[in-house]
């Protein structure tokens, strides 16, 4: 991942975007991982070249005070430890569920190792949440790169991938660029949890869930998923159901109707549909109304998937290890291609072929409403 440091206007002063970096721990080969830290004086955001991973994230409330709001570990152990939440991680080849594993390129059958009952789930079981990337500071950014080998948990071709994420003025931007030799599949996304209350520091007081968040998703359709959680196909309507967050809605109030999707989910898992892919739009706003943080999302891709931390489940330490993340005490707003697109030819496609470069941009911007 790269992030961009510029200077910046913020109200009438300007100004830098810095980069720090230390040691960060060590991967059980020996190899060395470093951390790099991002300021803006607004926000401060720190990044690993372990998964291409965003670690923390720490922005202000209404009245100034700095709080981390992403879910994370303190030491690369911590995320060696946890393979369970892919937190703060580049999920890929292929991010979101391939149904069976299975799916058919030109002609050709592919199969990814299952790791989500009868799913293959972002990327497989060594997906690119666990890989170490290529880290290429400079004087305010960072680059992440991949080249991830053909046949890779089963993918063919050989991808060259790479992540820059920048700050400036609140924003956290990230760029996915991505070129192959073969015809493949390619979909990956940021799986930061975030929850704007801002994460306990005391083990007494454990981080207070997502549910008191209001919501904005500004988009009028979703794809319902089946039982094991793959899209059926129908891009549904989201008016007068419990998906409707086209005007701000608790995320808690009707996340525990009487209503079979959020069932088989556990709560939301879900796509929603944006639709036009290569154009920047707005796919979400979070506010926490107590904290006044506010976090917007804006994304070239064509779907989002708001995931509302369902199996979060407690048996994994927080940054203070003597508490864990608890149940929906983060949330995930994937900006993405559609889940299981390469088995589904009504969605859109997620193919990269040789010779063609993928682009995508997400932004993730802080405020605080007073």
């Amino acid at each position: 991942m790269l992030f961009l440091m510029s200077n910046t206007a913020t109200s009438s002063a300007a100004t830098t975007t810095t980069l720090t970096h230390h040691p960060f721990g060590s991967l059980p080969d020996g190899s060395p991982v470093d951390l790099y830290t991002l300021s803006d004086g607004l926000i401060e955001a720190s990044v690993t070249a372990y998964g291409a991973r965003l670690t923390s994230v720490k922005a202000p409330d209404r009245t100034g005070a700095l709080a981390e709001v992403v879910l994370g570990h303190d030491s690369l152990q911590g995320f060696l430890d946890d393979r369970k939440t892919f937190a703060g991680a580049v999920v890929g080849r292929f991010g979101n569920r391939i149904a069976h594993g299975r799916f058919s390129l030109d002609g050709q059958t592919f199969q990814i190792p299952l790791n989500d009952g009868a799913n293959a789930l972002h990327g497989g079981p060594i997906g690119f949440d666990q890989k170490l990337w290529r880290a290429e500071p400079s004087a305010d950014a960072v680059t992440f790169t991949l080249v991830s080998p053909d046949g890779d948990m089963g993918f063919p071709g050989t991808l060259t991938l790479s992540a820059r994420y920048s700050l400036s003025a609140g924003t956290f931007r990230v760029d996915y660029t991505a070129t192959t030799d073969q015809n493949t599949i390619v979909n990956v996304t940021n799986h930061a949890y975030f929850n704007l209350a801002g994460e306990s520091e005391n083990s007494e007081q454990p981080t207070p869930t997502i549910l008191d968040h209001l919501l904005t998703i500004p988009a009028t359709r979703y794809t319902p998923i089946n039982e094991s959680l793959i899209p059926t196909g129908e891009l549904a309507h989201v008016a007068d159901t419990p998906f409707d967050f086209t005007a701000p809605t608790l995320i808690g109030e009707r996340i525990g109707e009487d209503n079979l999707q959020l069932q088989r989910a556990r709560g939301y898992d879900h796509n929603w549909v944006f639709g036009e892919k290569g154009t920047l739009k707005l796919t979400a706003r979070l506010e926490h109304p107590a904290s006044g943080r506010v976090l917007t999302v804006h994304s070239t891709e064509p779907g989002m998937q708001f995931y509302s931390g369902n199996f979060l489940d407690g048996t994994v330490p927080t940054r203070d290890g003597a508490s864990t993340v608890a149940f929906r005490s983060g949330l995930c707003l994937e900006t993405q291609g559609y889940p299981d697109a390469p088995n589904q030819p009504g969605f859109p496609s997620v193919v990269l072929r040789a010779g063609e470069t993928l682009h995508s941009t997400t932004l993730f911007t802080f405020s605080a409403e007073v």
